[in-house]
């Protein structure tokens, strides 16, 4: 397996550009990928032993603070809504379902790095919502009818797994182990999954990207500094409370297939961009990242 995470994200993009078209028809399996991998990887551990940390803290507050702050400050320097939305959906999008894998394969804390996985899965499933009542494609319902509807959508997909985990660890142990076995298996959904949401987007930019060769530029290039932005500020962090890698991963890795399937649902889908080139530049340095540590265990 560790030997075809190389190749995941080219296959990916190769087979999203050739068969984009299949992509946009089934990418209403989307959330119920998301909900299978999140599933899969808390029934993996016992969450009742679980705990809050200061780390975990201070990066749920950036990601519910600065996502809506730069998007303001998008909005009213730059007048770019598109660029607004990307930059918001990228850092307001919820960790990686795979960064416990990664994160330990370079010596994280298993603990740490899960524990925020459910931490800011369940946050983005109040704060998303919220957030798109007033940005994107329905802010032109009422409050509560525009937060009851986005929550109706992305609350199973993201908190369900949490609370089904729990209550098959409380209630039905027997299940809870039979399910735990499959938790190795998240690495090929999750390849699925991006296969699916990349080509979705590549899809989109077909058919809506001519005329937007600038807009697509600038998340580009937008992408590049919030992805290098997220993993070395985690890394700083991390620092402070004793784990760096667990940090920089945390706060860097993102789950890029949810974030699409996010903006591609409730903001302009064109601002998926932004996740599509900010997957390229997180697997390209966790690839360096792996890359770098077996170099260092072979020559120890």
């Amino acid at each position: 397996m560790q030997k075809m995470r190389s190749y995941v994200l080219p296959c990916a993009i190769l087979l999203g550009l050739l068969l984009h078209k299949w992509c946009a028809l089934l990418s209403f399996l989307a959330p119920y990928l998301i909900f299978l991998i999140l599933l899969l990887n808390f029934v993996a551990v016992d969450i009742r032993k679980l705990k809050v940390t200061k780390l975990n803290l201070w990066l749920l507050l950036f990601q519910a603070v600065v996502s809506i702050g730069m998007y303001y400050l998008i909005v009213g320097v730059c007048r770019n809504e598109l660029l607004a939305q990307g930059v918001l959906i990228g850092v307001l999008c919820p960790v990686a379902s795979s960064v416990v894998v990664i994160s330990c394969l370079l010596g994280a804390n298993r603990e740490t790095v899960t524990e925020y996985t459910i931490l800011c899965n369940l946050l983005i499933s109040v704060i998303a919502p919220f957030y798109f009542t007033f940005i994107g494609v329905h802010h032109d319902l009422s409050f509560w009818n525009s937060f009851l509807l986005i929550l109706k959508k992305i609350g199973p997909t993201i908190a369900l797994p949490f609370f089904v985990a729990l209550f098959l660890q409380l209630f039905w142990k027997k299940a809870n182990g039979f399910l735990s076995g499959f938790k190795n298996t998240t690495f090929y959904i999750w390849a699925f999954l991006l296969f699916l949401t990349l080509g979705q987007t590549i899809d989109y930019i077909f058919i809506h990207g001519q005329g937007n060769g600038l807009n697509i530029l600038w998340l580009g290039l937008a992408s590049v500094v919030t992805c290098t932005v997220h993993f070395a500020l985690g890394r700083r962090i991390g620092k402070r409370y004793g784990d760096v890698i667990a940090g920089g991963q945390m706060l860097g890795q993102k789950n890029t297939a949810m974030g699409i399937w996010m903006a591609n649902t409730y903001l302009n889908p064109l601002a998926s961009v932004f996740l599509a080139f900010y997957s390229v530049w997180q697997n390209l340095f966790n690839s360096w990242q792996i890359w770098r540590h077996d170099k260092r265990q072979a020559s120890a």
